[in-house]
């Protein structure tokens, strides 16, 4: 009985062998290493090719590649710069991205048509990007047959019977398939993909085409998401909607969801029955994701009507709420004690049109500021805490900066006042305090690093500056503008809960810190630096931020991030925290501490 599938099998090995080299070449050129793969995965050819054609003086062109280069490399400040400049030598704003996913641009398109309330070319780009997402997906499955890893074997050393030999190598070809809906999910460059991403299209087109006044197909599209999401509320309401607008005209039985959408869902819980049957038996390591989680939903209250236009007020009405966000892993509060008397409250989230944002004077004193700086200028670096960067974020500034170790450090030695390093290490802790009781935490927040940091505007270099000090970020999460995301994944500090700025000194221009909308374009607030004024928010994507350029003079601050979890404490933090220990004992001296000055704390 085996006989026919064998011979199956066999015809088309035969078959691929015979057409992949007289149609691709040698194997040897079209089969790369795993390094070469990767390297393409992130795109770093278009990093050389800017370069290469900057040697030419085709700027578009470097442009473009840099803009390629810089989708996939979001974190990459050297580039973002160099996109900047363009920006500003060719007067080139439209860059394109030479590998984008035409099903993803399609998709993005519709959205952007859908939120302008233009609803017929919402209609067309959503549908363009739905046929696109089906020809990916029939493409990612083929390409997940070719050659796959022996995770726990060496292939000519594989000592497994046939059917064993064959069982491991097709869960791993399952597994790919099985992940083609993550990966035609996912943009270039990140690792989580869009939630709900394909549900999401039929989500759009059942409003959409309700909009229109296609009623038909507004309940097909409408039942091809409830494919995904049987119980979801909203969009069983809607389709019963459009069923009473159809009675007396098509009987809404015979409306079906699509068959695309149906035969994709049907195959993938078959992939994943066979991929949870073979875990359990054969020991297979396997967790199934939650590949269609539904926190990922349409943010359209714009669009949410009293009632239909032309329905009477007491008749059916579409639901059209915004659907529930993913619960964060704590309850929001703000509006605490700030424990010290002479802290000031100026700003609250509200006044700084945002979420979990304090803005505060009067943190520490004038002379504490004068004392602060006296102990920067004795112990900055340039380029400290910037693996030796100078000028990190951009080349018309200089950066110098420590930490409170190093500080505790110099102090001991001798080399700056020990009170004065001292004063560092406390208004840090006064600080954290601060935040801690002000955003109501229920528990522990530790220090995830804490850096002392004064960033210089070069002589000569100013002129006709657009650049940012800092450019817009989010503190735990890597921001995508365009997708009006931010993801939080590596090499994002996705540890990091909390951040603060306490100023030392206004005697500068330029530098404001700034929040803007997930676009990094839109300013929601402006805070200008001075004397013991602290900004406090949460890190998330919640808080985009970045600072202005810095101009004329010298701006330095104390910049700190906390975490909620004590696995990502600062590692140098505890270390100073064990040498405040010891010069709290009795207040001795390093003689009588029998410790050597000249060892590293």
């Amino acid at each position: 009985g085996d006989l026919p599938f064998f011979g199956s099998v066999l015809r088309r090995a035969e078959c691929v062998r015979r057409c992949e080299e007289p149609r691709l070449g040698a194997v040897s050129r079209h089969r790369a290493a795993e390094e070469v793969r990767a390297d393409f995965q992130r795109r770093v050819p278009y990093s050389y090719l800017q370069r290469a054609y900057i040697q030419l003086n085709k700027l578009e062109e470097a442009a473009n590649a840099a803009h390629t280069f810089f989708m996939a490399n979001p974190e990459h400040m050297e580039i973002q710069q160099d996109l900047e400049n363009y920006k500003t030598t060719s007067g080139k704003v439209s860059l394109i991205d030479r590998e984008a996913r035409q099903h993803m641009e399609d998709y993005s398109a519709g959205v952007r048509h859908y939120d302008r309330e233009e609803y017929e070319l919402a209609i067309e780009f959503l549908e363009r990007a739905l046929k696109g997402y089906y020809s990916e997906d029939e493409d990612c499955q083929i390409m997940c047959e070719g050659p796959q890893r022996f995770e726990e074997h060496e292939y000519l050393d594989y000592k497994s019977g046939l059917y064993e030999a064959i069982a491991d190598h097709y869960m791993q070809v399952l597994a790919c398939k099985h992940d083609c809906v993550r990966e035609l999910a996912t943009r270039s460059g990140r690792i989580s993909p869009i939630e709900n991403f394909l549900p999401l299209h039929y989500d759009y087109l059942q409003f959409a085409y309700y909009r229109v006044g296609d009623y038909i197909k507004a309940l097909e599209c409408a039942k091809s998401y409830l494919l995904f999401h049987p119980d979801d509320e909203d969009v069983l309401e809607n389709a019963g909607y459009y069923e009473g607008l159809l009675e007396g005209t098509v009987d809404p039985a015979t409306i079906k969801p699509r068959k695309e959408a149906k035969a994709l869902l049907q195959r993938h819980k078959l992939e994943s029955h066979l991929l949870q049957v073979a875990a359990a038996g054969l020991g297979y390591a396997y967790t199934e994701p939650n590949y269609w989680t539904r926190y990922g939903a349409r943010q359209d209250e714009h669009s949410v009507p009293s009632s239909i236009s032309s329905e009477p007020e007491d008749g059916p009405r579409l639901s059209l709420t915004k659907k529930p966000m993913p619960k964060p892993d704590r309850e929001l509060k703000e509006g605490g004690p700030l424990l010290y008397s002479d802290v000031k409250f100026v700003y609250n989230s509200q006044q700084l049109n945002g979420t979990q944002r304090v803005l505060l004077d009067n943190v520490i004193s004038e002379e504490q500021c004068r004392e602060l700086h006296r102990v920067a200028t004795g112990i900055m670096l340039a380029g400290d805490g910037y693996r030796g960067k100078t000028s990190p974020h951009t080349p018309n500034e200089r950066f110098e900066g420590a930490t409170v170790l190093k500080a505790l450090k110099y102090g001991y030695e001798g080399r700056v006042p020990l009170k004065s390093a001292r004063l560092f290490y406390d208004i840090s802790e006064k600080a954290r305090r601060i935040v801690e009781s002000y955003f109501l935490l229920n528990s522990t927040l530790y220090f995830s690093y804490t850096h002392l940091v004064c960033r210089t505007a070069l002589s000569g270099q100013q002129e006709r500056r657009n650049d940012l000090s800092h450019p817009i970020h989010a503190d735990n999460c890597l921001l995508d503008p365009e997708a009006n995301e931010c993801w939080k994944e590596p090499p994002a500090y996705t540890f990091r809960d909390y951040s603060a700025l306490l100023y030392m000194n206004a005697d500068f221009e330029g530098g404001e810190f700034i929040f803007t909308e997930m676009d990094a374009k839109t300013v929601t607030a402006s805070i200008k630096p001075k004397c013991g004024r602290m900004i406090s928010f949460s890190s998330g994507g919640e808080n985009p931020h970045g600072v202005k350029a810095v101009t004329k003079g010298q701006r330095c601050a104390v910049a700190l991030w906390f975490t909620l979890d004590p696995l990502y404490r600062e590692l140098e933090r505890i270390q100073a925290d064990e040498v405040i220990a010891m010069l709290d004992q009795e207040h001795l001296g390093p003689s009588e501490m029998n410790i050597n000055p000249k060892d590293e704390l």
